[in-house]
């Protein structure tokens, strides 16, 4: 959050499971569809949060299923844990909030005396949240006799129940609508607050999100029984909260545009991305042209030699590239390769797109763009932390040549591909 220099223009706030992500969409088209989006228009003025019910491990196991975007910040474990940018430092200030009239053992011991509940994996039980299976029939029953029980010994829980099958008991403080407000409360005393806030959800345990004051609000078109009777009980005439027509991430970018809130076309979009008019900046530019490369190498580009004929002009004449591999090569010498590799991905499982994206003018019209540029090919990911210094064309300022590309592997990934890595 430190590119920040004032209050966030907007601030998405999503679920992960069928809310950010699809598990129906086997190519993730609506999730980059997403993050062209966000990447291109939102990085560098705004923040994305995730909030979901997934503890760490699996919130991890997630990240490297799925293209996700680095989000500003991650609240995890139902409301009960929150951690701020890539290296994902927790929040000590919630942890001591929420250790009013908490006491774990005590949950553990109640909860004993109900055999309907079947503990979950040990990855799911984290120090504020204690989380088990219930069938859907027998939940009514068991939540409203529980929530006795807990008061009796003294603590005051919250009990969630979602997706039909999974209950979760937190310290009543907890839960994902507090745990943005605590959030809003901290931006905002720091003068970052979000001029303008979109909460995203699919199923029970978000609906919480959803009465923070003065927040937009979208259930996504597949939206949970339990979610879905919760609007009509409650929010059904407000006009803040809707309920989109379209599933998961393309849900999310339709409610961009009934709020109003910015653009909501994605890059991935645009037909004929490399001639599409005026380049809002930097990093419009960089994801129009990956999106390019994408489908260059699909072989997926109608005239390939015309693209070829003003690739040329958008990459330098004495400009080089450094490969991750350490190789030093002139950026024409790269750009011949490329064009050599048209089609090379064609009928196989191929996908590119771009994290984390920063830029910043270091002269007169000379910007340095720093992203992580990741590729998908086959059942195999790789990534590379990338710099790019472009200056913008004096006959038109919005308009670029790259001068000097660099890149260098993330690290944590296995092996790597250097033959099929271009650029």
């Amino acid at each position: 959050m430190d590119r920040l220099n004032g209050a966030a223009n907007l601030m998405i706030v999503s679920d992960l499971d069928f809310t950010m992500v699809d598990h129906d969409d086997p190519e993730n088209l609506a999730l980059l569809r997403f993050n062209a989006l966000w990447e291109a228009y939102y990085r560098h003025d705004s923040l994305l949060v995730f909030s979901t019910g997934r503890s760490p491990t699996i919130y991890g196991d997630l990240r490297k299923q799925k293209p996700l975007l680095t989000p500003d910040i991650t609240i995890m474990s139902v409301g009960t844990e929150i951690t701020y940018g890539e290296s994902m430092v927790p929040d000590d200030g919630w942890k001591q909030y929420l250790d009013h009239k908490w006491d774990r053992d005590v949950v553990l011991e109640e909860t004993t005396k109900f055999p309907e509940l079947t503990m979950q994996s040990e990855t799911e039980q984290r120090p504020h949240k204690i989380s088990f299976y219930l069938e859907k029939g027998k939940a009514p029953n068991v939540v409203k006799a529980l929530s006795k029980c807990l008061e009796k010994r003294g603590l005051d829980v919250k009990i969630i129940y979602s997706n039909g099958i999974a209950l979760d008991v937190l310290p009543q403080a907890a839960g994902k609508g507090r745990a943005l407000a605590f959030v809003l409360e901290k931006l905002n005393a720091g003068g970052l607050g979000p001029r303008n806030t979109l909460v995203c959800g699919d199923s029970g345990n978000d609906a919480e999100l959803f009465t923070v004051p003065a927040v937009n609000g979208v259930l996504v078109s597949n939206a949970q029984e339990e979610l879905l009777h919760w609007y009509t009980e409650n929010a059904r005439s407000n006009p803040q909260i809707v309920h989109a027509t379209e599933r998961c991430a393309a849900g999310i970018m339709q409610a961009i545009g009934d709020f109003s809130l910015g653009p909501n076309v994605s890059p991935r979009d645009i037909g004929d991305c490399m001639s599409s008019g005026k380049v809002l900046g930097p990093s419009h530019e960089v994801v129009m042209f990956y999106i390019f490369y994408e489908r260059w190498r699909c072989g997926e580009v109608e005239n390939p030699k015309q693209y070829m004929h003003n690739l040329k002009s958008v990459f330098h004449s004495t400009g080089n590239c450094v490969h991750p591999s350490g190789v030093d090569q002139s950026m024409h010498h790269v750009i011949d390769t490329f064009e050599k590799a048209f089609g090379d991905k064609k009928d196989q499982y191929y996908q590119v797109w771009v994290d984390s994206l920063s830029f910043a003018e270091v002269s007169l019209g000379s910007w340095l763009v720093k992203f992580d540029k990741w590729e998908i090919s086959g059942n195999k990911s790789q990534g590379c932390l990338t710099k790019v210094l472009m200056n913008s064309k004096v006959d038109a300022p919005h308009h670029y040549t790259w001068m000097h590309l660099h890149q260098t592997w993330l690290d944590g990934l296995g092996e790597k591909d250097e033959v099929s890595w271009l650029l």
